[in-house]
């Protein structure tokens, strides 16, 4: 039986001030790697960084994920809208953000602090690894609570019968009704036909909750530096890659090429490959031990 989604994205209104819960995710997401994080520093798991130093480290992990995470999404998904109007970057509160900018922008963030800390670039991004998929996971939930990046439709395939109505997705005369006639239709199973993948909970149960698993149980001892990182952008590559074939294409683009392509899956496929060879190369690579405080 499809689920009619009928979710407030605003969580709190203050009069004319809205907090909407996606950015309240992305601060959930923050708390919990901040917390994460001081963790892992007062147990040595990076060698001579303090817990102040660490604060600044996520200071501007947080700076690169919004910036490079908006100019990413402009460049990657909506750069001819950008060469017309350059001004659209600044226009955060219309939505658009991509991981894969936000990650360049955490890996600028990261570099510029390592060479400040006289660390090494990869031992930094080592132990940044476990503490992103938090974030990643609240930030899904968000997009659902929303109502947006919703998955292909259900009906005809495997899945028909299952799925999520998605009010914003809907066709008029349906986009434009009130809650209440909306549901009268869908109580009536007139909309079961728009039924849509939730394949936002499906990237929050397996970049999120997955992969902070997985990479959590991996870093609780010391590995060869590279492996972390390299797991990491291997298991986000493939569970991106593999979703994308559920997920409604960004409409701006469509499909890329072959009738299946997506731009997720193209910006996923290096990420595959790097991961690969972070890991055979991570094999002959020395191993940061921890230090006692």
């Amino acid at each position: 039986m499809p689920i009619l989604h009928h979710i407030n994205p605003v969580a709190v209104s203050l009069g004319p001030l809205q907090v909407h819960w996606y950015g309240l995710m992305y601060l959930l997401g923050f708390a919990v790697a901040w917390w994460l994080g001081t963790r892992r520093v007062r147990a040595g798991r990076l060698p001579g960084v303090s817990d102040n130093a660490f604060g600044d480290l996520m200071f501007y992990a947080m700076l690169g994920v919004v910036l490079g995470g908006r100019i990413g999404y402009m460049l990657f998904y909506s750069f001819g809208e950008f060469v017309h109007n350059p001004l659209l970057l600044f226009r955060v509160w219309e939505g658009g953000m991509s991981f894969h900018g936000g990650l360049l922008g955490v890996l600028i963030a990261i570099g510029w602090w390592s060479r400040r800390q006289k660390l090494h670039f990869f031992d930094t991004v080592d132990f940044i690894a476990p503490l992103v998929p938090a974030g990643l996971g609240f930030g899904r939930l968000g997009n659902y609570i929303g109502g947006e990046l919703w998955g292909k439709q259900t009906q005809g395939t495997l899945f028909d019968g299952w799925g999520v109505i998605f009010p914003r997705a809907l066709p008029e005369p349906f986009a434009s009704m009130d809650a209440a006639t909306l549901r009268s239709y869908f109580e009536s199973g007139a909309l079961n036909a728009f039924a849509r993948h939730p394949s936002q909970l499906y990237q929050a149960a397996l970049e999120g909750l997955v992969m902070f698993c997985v990479l959590v149980w991996y870093s609780r001892t010391p590995r060869p530096r590279y492996a972390v990182s390299g797991l990491f952008a291997l298991l986000y590559g493939c569970f991106r890659f593999l979703v994308e074939f559920v997920r409604e294409p960004d409409a701006q683009l469509g499909y890329l090429a072959f009738g299946w392509l997506t731009m997720g899956q193209v910006l996923s496929t290096p990420l595959i490959l790097l991961g690969l060879f972070w890991l055979w190369k991570s094999r002959s690579a020395p191993t940061l031990q921890p230090e006692a405080r």
